[in-house]
């Protein structure tokens, strides 16, 4: 393949701008963290921090018209995509301004606008509707490719199976990423596994597929150039396994007592957002003060969007049952 789509194309303002969507990601979960011990946020919260550089390596270079599925844990991915955080934030308070009406909170972001085709509660839930999506584009015979990300525990599920079976059967645009954080909930991989290079099991289905470090926001990118232009160009799936690792407990009510505290010291010694920064720094290809700029942007960012789902209305009582069941028509 060519040096573009093998390469990201690392100029100054590239490196920025990826230093940035990391740095996005990490302090909006850091103050949804702070907001849920407040009780300001409620129901089930699954943070991102530690796996920052794949959704930050693969969502942008996906064009405007493809479509994304995500996990429980898919703060970050919206956020890249283009879901606003005043959306975002005014979800998770289950504000009427929120990206799904408030009805969805943390686990089911939605915007149409962006073709984020939403969270998903049920692990391994989005597998068959992206299937579902990149058949209609196939059947379209539209060039649309349908990213579907899931995590390793997904993997035990039928539907996994199923849905790469069908996928590479019927030769259909989807790009498998696979977010191996190498804990389902709090049962470890190779507990739950007997392979655990997951990209493996993608090969028997004979889709092409590859694993790369999920820390390394340069490698994903590199490899979803890859992928992407294959998926775009064959029309046929092709699955990535990220190798990256969550630095915080499964969710807020997990008592994270599966792993110890010297594990989770060493993979933070790999931080995807101090990996890079001090690569870009390095290299002189960013000054700190820029760095501290985009800090102070972000923190504007947050502030702004905390005040907006604070001010946001709560659904009337009398709505409740929209949606619910079919309205009569005249």
């Amino acid at each position: 393949m060519s040096t573009t789509i093998d390469k990201p194309r690392l100029s100054r303002v590239h490196a920025l701008d990826l230093l940035r969507q990391m740095l996005r990601i990490r302090r909006l979960e850091e103050k949804c963290a702070e907001l849920y011990t407040q009780e300001k946020i409620r129901g089930f919260l699954h943070l991102y921090d530690g796996e920052e550089a794949v959704a930050v390596g693969i969502i942008p270079v996906l064009e405007a018209g493809d479509r994304i599925v995500a996990t429980y844990r898919e703060h970050g991915h919206a956020l890249v995509r283009g879901v606003t955080m005043r959306a975002i934030l005014a979800e998770m308070y289950g504000k009427q301004e929120g990206c799904s009406g408030g009805r969805g909170g943390s686990m089911h972001l939605f915007d149409c606008a962006t073709n984020f085709y939403g969270g998903n509660a049920i692990v391994g839930g989005g597998l068959p509707l992206a299937v579902g999506l990149a058949l209609a584009d196939h059947m379209r015979k539209e060039k649309i490719v349908t990213a579907c990300f899931f995590g390793d525990g997904a993997v035990a599920e039928g539907e996994f199976h199923e849905s790469l079976n069908l996928a590479a059967l019927w030769e259909l645009p989807v790009l498998f990423v696979c977010e191996n954080n190498l804990y389902a909930m709090g049962t470890a991989l190779g507990r739950a596994q007997s392979e655990t290079d997951l990209h493996a099991k993608a090969a028997c289905y004979r889709l092409a597929s590859e694993a790369v470090d999920g820390m390394d926001v340069i490698a994903v990118e590199a490899a979803a150039r890859r992928a992407i232009h294959a998926v775009r160009e064959t029309g046929k799936p092709y699955f990535l396994e990220c190798r990256t690792y969550r630095f915080r407990a499964h969710s807020m009510f997990d008592a994270q007592l599966y792993r110890d505290k010297a594990e989770i010291e060493a993979w933070r010694e790999k931080d995807p957002i101090l990996r890079f920064r001090g690569w870009v720094e390095a290299n002189h290809m960013i000054h700190p003060d820029e760095i501290a700029g985009v800090e102070s942007e972000i923190a504007k960012e947050i502030t702004d969007a905390v005040a907006f789902a604070e001010a946001g209305k709560w659904e009337p009582v009398e709505a409740l049952t929209r949606f619910t069941y079919a309205q009569k028509t005249a």
